[in-house]
């Protein structure tokens, strides 16, 4: 004889069950996310930067930013943000300059190089988009239903951090 649950814990079960999944399909698809552009690298043939490098570069763009700013801003999530902003700039794919007000600070933005680079990424962003709807992988209001939860999941967690107390 099974032990059956009340029908409220069997919904706050599923939910769980179902919470947790998303949680490590998103840390899979953050790591293949990874694989995919160190793939293309490979392709290319750059192999002096890593994936996690080469998506700063995309996510920085055509902006002028500082350290602080790549984190606030949601550009880079990682706690190695110094030593890869470190080693962009001594490969030339970064620029750096003190700040003028704030000698504390240095602002970035990307060389020639790290432009080319972030046009490799952007290249193969673009092509995944295009085969994934044109596949009928996921359609346009998939993406944005996908989008819209993922944004309301980001709110929450970030409220829980910073309402902590």
């Amino acid at each position: 004889m099974s032990m059956e649950l009340p029908i409220g814990q069997q919904d706050r079960k599923g939910f769980m069950t179902g919470y947790l999944e998303a949680l490590a399909l998103v840390e899979r698809l953050h790591r293949l996310l990874l694989d995919v552009i160190k793939d293309e690298f490979e392709r290319v043939g750059v192999l002096e930067i890593n994936a996690v490098q080469a998506l700063l570069l995309f996510n920085i763009g055509d902006n002028e930013v500082t350290a602080g700013e790549l984190k606030s801003r949601g550009y880079y999530q990682g706690s190695n943000v110094s030593y890869n902003l470190k080693k962009l700039v001594e490969l030339d794919y970064m620029h750096h300059q003190r700040c003028e007000i704030d000698r504390r600070s240095v602002r970035v933005r990307l060389t020639p190089r790290g432009r080319e680079i972030r046009d490799i990424v952007a290249g193969l962003f673009a092509r995944h988009a295009e085969g994934l709807e044109g596949k009928d992988v996921i359609s346009r209001e998939g993406i944005a239903d996908i989008t819209s939860s993922l944004k309301r999941v980001e709110r929450y967690w970030s409220d829980q951090i910073r309402y902590i107390y």
